[in-house]
């Protein structure tokens, strides 16, 4: 795992990130090479096939992160993944086109262009076959044994067996209990003492010790770590290393020490100067934007059903103060006068006709940028609940109320990771993510944030 501003990126898909950048932006100059019959005199001579390049090389990749073609959701060597990268590279020309009908400068050439938007996907295609079979083998993977039978010694084995972009390969479980990872779906053997640990890892090239025991007080095999680490094996805390692959905080064995000793959950002032700088400024142009939709939605609303166009409700926000956030209203107005605040959930027949569709694009959220400009919200945060739940969720969750230690958010780490919560349990499995959020904030993670919220309003996925 890469360490850059606080954010962990898998070294293997910083490397396939950048390889596929690579080989899209080769795609130029080679087809102006064969447009020229491989004449490399244009090439030399023109300043500008860089620049074209790159921007060929941005648009490309916008595209196929836009859709899921760096998630490894989709099997390298299926029909589908091979569906959706063609598709991506089809939607980049047409962006490219219209680029370049409104700045002329950046035009490459109609013979060129076309020529690169052919040899582009075969690239593409060849060389994430070859990846997908590297995938499929533990040639360059990291050999890891996981000390530990608990609930994250086994979350943390299901992560690595399923994800095989990580690029470890699990040897064995050691534990002295090893009944839970017994349970894993994993052909793994378990051994049952910690005595051949350091033998263990000089025998089988052991390169990483991840340490998941739930409980460490008089179990923790400290002699025989010191001797691995002397080996030169890498050893890490099971939490921080479930941290670094999921992208969220296990909380099922957590213990308040980990707050206290862990790196993170600070926000220094040149951060929150920042965030707030950027919060006024996107939230005062969203809102200029935002003019024809505050013009029409609400004549919409008004048509569809009876009562008022905006919704508003309190909410708790930093520090556990209350505010009340402005909606467009999507739901009857007497969706809960029997039942009183409950949870959404699919189809859910309170909202309305207009509600729906105002939901799935997310234009119920825009007047929420009134929030934001008043400083009772973020852009990128945690979202904020009704009193009501809170006040349930502190005493079903643990840790739950540090979720307020920051601004609440119109979108979220939480929000892009996970599909909406609509229980207990949904909520519980969000906190993992606004923590990770809290703990490891910065303006980086927001922009990243920013652009998958993007790609999560134009799929629709998880609106209700």
């Amino acid at each position: 795992m890469i360490s850059v501003l606080k954010q962990y990126f898998k070294f293997r898909s910083v490397l396939f990130f950048a390889l596929d950048g690579f080989l899209i932006f080769i795609s130029v100059p080679l087809a102006i090479l064969i447009r020229q019959y491989f004449d490399t005199h244009f090439i030399l001579t023109d300043a500008k096939v860089i620049p074209k390049g790159l921007l060929f090389t941005a648009i490309c990749q916008t595209c196929l992160f836009y859709n899921d073609l760096y998630t490894f959701r989709h099997s390298l060597y299926k029909w589908e993944h091979s569906k959706r990268l063609i598709q991506a590279i089809g939607a980049a020309g047409i962006i490219i086109t219209g680029v370049t009908f409104l700045f002329r400068e950046v035009l490459i050439g109609r013979g060129i262009f076309i020529t690169s938007l052919v040899i582009c996907p075969l690239f593409l295609l060849s060389w994430r076959y070859v990846y997908g079979f590297f995938l499929e083998t533990s040639f360059l993977n990291n050999r890891v044994v996981i000390v530990g039978s608990g609930s994250l010694a086994k979350e943390i084995g299901n992560e690595i067996v399923s994800n095989k972009s990580l690029g470890f390969e699990i040897v064995a479980f050691i534990d002295e209990n090893p009944g839970e990872s017994e349970k894993a779906k994993m052909n793994n053997k378990v051994k049952r003492d910690y005595v051949h640990l350091f033998q263990m890892a000089r025998n089988e090239k052991i390169d990483q010790i991840i340490v998941a025991l739930s409980e460490r007080r008089g179990t923790l095999p400290v002699n025989e770590l010191l001797k691995c680490k002397m080996l030169g094996v890498k050893i890490e805390d099971g939490i921080s290393f479930y941290e670094k692959i999921t992208g969220k905080v296990d909380l099922d064995d957590l213990k308040p020490s980990w707050f206290i000793y862990s790196d993170g959950f600070k926000i220094n002032n040149v951060t929150k100067a920042v965030k707030r700088s950027l919060d006024i400024f996107f939230s005062g142009l969203g809102l200029i934007f935002s003019i024809p939709f505050f013009l029409m939605i609400p004549v919409l609303i008004r048509l569809d059903s009876k009562g008022p166009v905006f919704l508003r409700q309190e909410r708790i926000g930093e520090n556990s103060k209350t505010f009340t956030l402005i909606k467009f209203r999507s739901m009857r107005i007497d969706a809960e006068s029997k039942t009183g605040p409950v949870w959404a959930m699919n189809n859910d027949p309170r909202v309305t006709r207009i509600g729906k569709i105002m939901r799935q694009t997310r234009m119920d959220e825009i007047p929420q940028l009134i929030n934001v400009l008043k400083g009772e919200m973020s852009f990128v945060g945690p979202r904020p609940e009704r009193p009501s739940f809170v006040a349930t969720l502190n005493q079903e969750i643990p840790y739950y109320p540090l979720r307020h230690s920051i601004k609440p958010g119109i979108t979220g780490w939480a929000q892009i990771k996970y599909p909406y919560g609509s229980s207990v349990r949904d909520a519980f499995e969000k906190l993992k993510f606004d923590l990770y959020y809290i703990k490891n904030t910065s303006v980086w993670l927001d922009i990243a944030i920013i652009f998958s919220t993007i790609k999560v309003v134009l799929s629709s996925r998880g609106a209700r």
